[in-house]
């Protein structure tokens, strides 16, 4: 009788998993991964399933981030709802802005 030796990690276990690792082998199962509609599918279900904390500077900065990528997908009339209400933000800070300097100037002098 021989001594059992374990299969190393990597030492033929490719043809035991069945579909291809990642998103594909779990969540998607039977889509292929080469076809651009299920690479986009699965990188929305990537973005879904991501878990960040809102509550931070980086979680705010990651939420900006996400509404810049859907606003550089989308087009037509989603395009131009995204422009303008970056525009009305950029608005808002400009104002806020004038009226500090305002304030200040008037406390100085």
């Amino acid at each position: 009788m021989g001594v059992y030796v374990p299969p190393r990690p990597g030492d033929g276990d490719d043809e035991r998993r069945s579909g291809p690792p990642g998103r594909f082998g779990e969540d998607l199962v039977g889509l292929d991964p080469d076809d651009p509609e299920a690479r986009a599918f699965a990188e929305h279900l990537d973005r879904m399933e991501r878990i960040r904390p809102s509550y931070t500077v980086e979680g705010y900065l990651d939420g900006v981030g996400d509404f810049v990528d859907s606003a550089n997908r989308s087009t037509g009339h989603q395009r131009l709802v995204a422009v303008l209400v970056v525009g009305l933000i950029l608005l808002g800070v400009l104002v806020a802005v004038w009226q500090a300097l305002g304030s200040i100037v008037a406390i100085l002098f």
